[in-house]
C-alpha cells in the first residue's frame, strides 16, 4: 500500500472483507476495485456505511464469486450490473463496469457493460467521484484518470467529461452538485454553474420522485443553505420548486421588509436537521408573495400562513411526498403563526389551545416559531426567546396537572345522544364542540358536571334532555 492515504490500511489489511472479496473475483481472473463515494468517503475521512465496488465480472460471475460467501445476496439490481451482499455487519454493492449509452429524452439510461475501468470512471457524475483503489495483488493503488483527487483536495465539484455530456446523460446530477455543495461543503466550478443555469430545463425529463430524494439529502446536510442558494440562483430550483426563487422581493426599507428568500433559507439553517422540520421551515413562508399588500403601518402578508399551507401541500404532493409528510407540513406551515396570536400571556385556555392544535407536532412547532426569529434586534430576538421559554414552562405546569395530550369532550357521542335523546345529527356535534370549549376554557370537570353544562347548553338552544346516562364508551380525560 505504499503511496496510498494510511487512512485506507484499516479497509485494505490482507483479512479484511475487503479483501478477501477482492482475491475471489481475482481468483477468476477479474479486477476488483473500490470506487466512487467509497474512495472519496475515505479520503475525506467520513465514515463508510457501506462499500461500492466494480468489476469487470458479469452480474453471473459476480454471484458465484459471492456463493458461499456472502450471508445474503440481493439481485434486484441485476439487470443494471448490480450484485448486492451482506457479510457480517458489512454491507456491497457490487456492480460491472459501466458504458451507459443515455437516449437524450428517456428518463431511463440504456445499460451497456464495459471492460474499462477509465471509461467506467469517466461516465461518472463528478470527479470526485471518479476515482477508484484497484484491490487486486499485493499493492492496492489509487486509479484516478480526472485528477479527482486535486479537486477533492481544493473541494471543487467538476465533471470528469463535458457539463453539457455529463449533465445531458443524467440531468439529476445539476442536483446533485447542490447536495454536494451542501454536504461535503465543495464549491462548484464557473463551469458546473453555467451548465446548471443553461440546462436546467434538462430536469423535466427526471422523475418526481428522484428529485424529492436528492433535495431530501440536501435539506438534511449539516448545513443546507450553499446548496439552496446555488439552486436558487442557477434558477434550477424554478423547475421543480418555483415558490423559492418567487420568495425573492426585493428589500423594501420604505415599508421595512426583508427579502424572505433569504428569511427562509436562514431559518432552513437554524433548524435541526430533521427533514419534516426542514421542509416545514423551507415552506413556511411561501404564501407571503401572493398575499402582499401595504397599509399605513407598512407591508402585509394577511393569512399567509393559510395560503402557504395550501401551496406547500400542492407542490409537496406533486414531488410524490408520502402523504402524511405532506399533512404534517401542510399543518406546521399553517400554525407557524399561532404562537404569536396569543399576546397577553399564556393562560391555562391558551396554551390547551396551542397544544391541542399542534398535537403530536408541538416539538417541530415550537423550533420552527424560536428559529423563525432571524431578526438582528437583540431586544426583540431576547423577547420572543423569553415568550417561548415562558410558553413551554406552562405545558410543563399544565402537563403535571391534567391530561394535555389529546384533549377531547368529557362526554362522548353515546352519552351526549343519550342524554338528548338524539339520534346522530348536526345538534350532537355542536353539543359535543360546546363540551369541548368548555374543557379548553376550565380544564378537566366530573362526568357529574359535565351533564349539567351539558343540560344547560341543550335548553339554551331550546332542546328538552331525555335525561338518560349512560357510562362513557371510552375512557375520558
Amino acid at each position: 500500500m505504499s503511496g496510498l492515504p494510511s487512512r485506507f490500511a484499516t479497509l485494505l489489511g490482507p483479512d479484511t472483507p475487503l479483501r478477501a472479496l477482492a482475491a475471489r473475483l481475482d481468483a477468476n481472473g477479474r479486477e476488483c476495485y473500490l470506487v466512487g463515494g467509497s474512495v472519496r468517503d475515505v479520503l475525506l475521512g467520513r465514515p463508510l456505511v457501506d462499500f461500492d465496488l466494480t468489476t469487470d465480472a458479469r452480474p453471473d460471475e459476480i454471484k458465484a464469486a459471492l456463493g458461499g460467501w456472502a450471508d445474503h445476496v440481493w439481485l434486484q439490481g441485476e439487470r443494471f450490473g448490480t450484485i448486492g451482499a451482506r457479510r457480517g455487519d458489512d454491507t456491497f454493492e457490487v456492480t460491472t463496469f459501466r458504458a451507459d449509452v443515455y437516449i437524450p429524452e428517456s428518463r431511463k439510461p440504456e445499460v451497456v457493460f464495459g471492460d474499462s475501468i477509465e471509461v467506467d470512471l469517466g461516465r461518472r457524475d463528478f470527479t470526485v467521484n471518479a476515482m477508484a483503489l484497484r484491490l487486486n495483488g499485493d499493492s492496492p493503488e489509487l486509479v484516478d484518470p480526472f485528477d479527482g483527487l486535486v479537486d477533492l483536495t481544493a473541494r471543487r465539484i467538476r465533471t470528469p467529461q463535458s457539463t453539457e455530456i455529463s449533465f445531458g446523460d443524467d440531468p439529476l446530477r445539476m442536483l446533485r452538485a447542490a447536495r454536494f455543495a451542501a454536504t461535503l461543503e465543495f464549491e462548484p466550478v464557473d463551469e458546473v454553474v453555467r451548465a446548471m443555469h443553461d440546462m436546467r430545463s434538462r430536469l423535466e425529463i427526471v422523475s418526481a420522485e428522484r428529485i424529492r430524494d436528492e433535495l431530501n439529502k440536501m435539506l438534511v446536510a449539516a448545513d443546507p443553505g450553499p446548496g439552496l442558494w446555488l439552486i436558487a440562483r442557477t434558477g434550477l430550483a424554478d423547475e421543480f420548486l418555483p415558490e423559492l426563487n418567487q420568495m425573492q422581493l426585493e428589500q423594501d426599507p420604505i415599508h421595512r421588509h426583508k427579502d424572505v428568500l433569504a428569511h427562509t433559507i436562514a431559518v432552513v439553517q437554524n433548524t435541526e436537521p430533521k427533514l419534516l422540520l426542514r421542509l416545514a421551515a423551507l415552506l413556511h413562508d411561501v404564501g407571503k408573495p401572493k398575499t402582499r399588500g401595504y397599509s399605513s403601518n407598512g407591508v402585509t402578508f394577511h393569512h399567509h400562513e393559510v395560503v402557504g399551507a395550501r401551496m406547500a401541500r400542492t407542490r409537496m404532493t406533486a414531488l410524490r411526498y408520502p402523504s402524511q409528510m405532506v399533512d404534517d407540513v401542510a399543518r406546521l406551515v399553517e400554525l407557524h403563526l399561532r404562537f404569536h396570536t396569543y399576546r397577553m400571556g399564556w393562560t391555562d385556555s391558551a396554551v390547551r389551545r396551542y397544544v391541542r392544535d399542534a398535537g403530536p407536532l408541538l416539538d417541530d412547532l415550537n423550533q420552527l416559531t424560536r428559529c423563525d426569529c432571524t431578526t438582528r434586534n437583540q431586544r426583540k430576538a431576547e423577547a420572543l426567546s423569553r415568550r417561548m421559554d415562558e410558553l413551554d414552562v406552562r405545558i410543563a405546569e399544565l402537563r403535571a396537572q391534567e391530561e394535555l395530550a389529546g384533549i377531547k369532550p368529557p362526554l362522548d357521542g353515546v352519552q351526549v345522544m343519550a342524554y338528548l335523546g338524539a339520534r346522530p345529527g348536526r345538534a350532537v356535534g355542536q353539543a359535543l364542540e360546546h363540551l369541548l370549549e368548555l374543557r379548553l376554557d376550565h380544564g378537566p370537570v366530573t362526568i357529574d358536571e359535565a351533564y349539567l353544562q351539558l343540560d344547560e347548553w341543550a335548553r339554551a338552544q331550546g332542546i328538552e334532555p331525555a335525561a338518560e346516562r349512560v357510562p362513557a364508551a371510552k375512557p375520558r380525560d
